[in-house]
Order: C-alpha cells, then structure tokens, then sequence
C-alpha cells in the first residue's frame, strides 16, 4: 500500500499563458516548497488584463463539475488543502479602489464563501468590501479584521494595508489569540500577480513552520524578494517592444532561492 505523505494542493484559480498571475503565481513556489499542486483554471487567458489586449476562455459551472467529478471518480480529490474557495481563501475582488468582478459577487462571498474559510487572505480593498469598514487607522483595521472573524475565519492574514503612509502586513489568528504585523518597505510600483503569491506563500508555510510568527516572517520576506527583484528588473529592462505589464510581470524562477530560503530582513512584532 502505498503511503501519501506530500501534501496535496487543489488551486482553483485563473490561469494565463504568458505571466504571471493566478495559478502561473502560485504553483511553482508551492512546487518549491514540496507541495503537489493540481491546479484547476477558472478562465484561461492570453495574459493579464492590465495589457491593451487579453483573450481567452471562461471555465463555466458545468465545465468544473465535469473536473471535480473526473478527480473523484479516480479517487483523486484526497487533497490536504484547497486554495481559493475554502481552507485557504483568496478573494480576488478587486485592488487600488476597483472591483474586478461584478457587484454581485461581493454579497456571495460575503454570505457564502468566507464563511467556509479558516485562513482569509484579502487585501485592504478587499477587506473594506467584506468587512463595511472604511479603514484610515489602525482601530480601523482591528475593527475590520475582528468583522472577518466573526464571519467565520479563524485566520485573518492582510498582505498589504496603507495607513499613515505606512505599508503593513497584519496577521491574526483566534486559536492562540494572535495579532501581528510587520512594516514593509514601499516599492514605487504596482505589481499584477503578488496577492496570489502571498495566498500560496501564507498556506505552505503555515503548513511547514511550527509558529505563526516564522510562517509570516518567511510568507512576508520571500514576497518583497520577488517583488524587489520584479521593480530592480523592470528599471534596467531595456526591451522597447515591451508594454510596460509585460517589464513589471513577476521574476518567479529568478527568485527560486528567496522562496526556498528567504533572508529574515523584516521581522514580525505583536500590533
């Protein structure tokens, strides 16, 4: 008999075929890090959309009950982790004071879908959509996060707030009663892809370390690798061709030792 030790990640999210976003973000540093990763793409893309053109096709409810119903009639759903939808949640909403998915959607996810969760991964958009909160302090932001909770996550983790012109990560978890942050450097640029590689980053190391404290510092330090390697690349790139999406696309596998073994530059402390 065979003995299944790997942890087994079923990622349901977008796909793009040239980038870096969506299951293109998460996948290869969860196969880092010792994951299995099946990934299931909810729309297939010719890349992002913040370039002048994207293509591509939808995934719809059919489609992804014939996936799911494949995986198990073969006995091949046994997954420890599901990433966006339950277990681990991304709610990709919207970024920067836009939606990108149609108002409807705010109210199922709201009712049914963070409710389903135990570790919420929103952005400070996102959390102001679900949680009803406009935050502007830092009372503002516990009030938030204590919203989320009550909803139904016993894991609340903020990638990125901005207050007092501040860059933040809040980390809070009910079990051991835990609020921490950790004050990141501002990179001038806004960068496509980063919430789905701190979605996937947060789960793997919630997984592989044995405190909150090491799984953020780790979650939090690979991230602003990645993304300071992404800025310093997309300053020297000299490529005239390129639209200015495709200079800023994550440099993932020229980061393959900031996520294997991330330098502890920027500490967590309790908030």
């Amino acid at each position: 008999m065979c003995s299944e030790k790997t942890p087994r990640i079923l990622s349901i999210q977008s796909h793009v075929v040239s980038g870096y976003v969506g299951n293109k973000s998460a996948t290869f540093p969860l196969q880092l890090l010792g994951f299995e990763v099946d990934a299931i793409n909810s729309v297939q893309l010719s890349n992002h959309t913040n370039y002048k053109v994207f293509k591509g096709q939808v995934l719809n409810d059919k489609d992804l009950e014939d996936l799911v119903d494949g995986l198990a009639q073969n006995n091949l759903d046994n997954y420890t982790h599901l990433l966006t939808g339950y277990v681990v949640c991304d709610p990709v909403m919207g970024d920067n004071g836009r939606m990108y998915v149609p108002e409807p959607l705010k109210e199922i996810y709201k009712t049914e879908i963070v409710p389903l969760a135990d570790i919420l991964t929103p952005n400070q958009f996102e959390l102001e959509l679900l949680s009803g909160i406009k935050i502007s302090t830092m009372s503002d932001l516990q009030t938030a996060v204590k919203e989320l909770h009550k909803a139904g996550p016993e894991t609340v983790a903020i990638s990125s707030t901005e207050i007092d012109d501040k860059l933040i990560a809040i980390f809070s978890a009910i079990k051991n009663n835990a609020l921490i942050k950790i004050d990141i450097p501002k990179i001038p640029s806004n960068f496509t892809g980063s919430g789905d590689l701190f979605a996937a980053l947060f789960l793997a190391h919630m997984y592989l370390q044995d405190n909150m404290k090491d799984a953020i510092e780790k979650t939090v330090n690979s991230l602003h690798s990645v993304l300071l390697k992404t800025y310093e690349y997309s300053q020297v790139c000299k490529d005239e061709d390129s639209q200015p999406a495709r200079k800023i696309e994550l440099r993932l596998i020229q980061s393959k030792s900031c996520i294997e073994n991330p330098e502890a530059h920027l500490l967590a402390e309790p908030f």
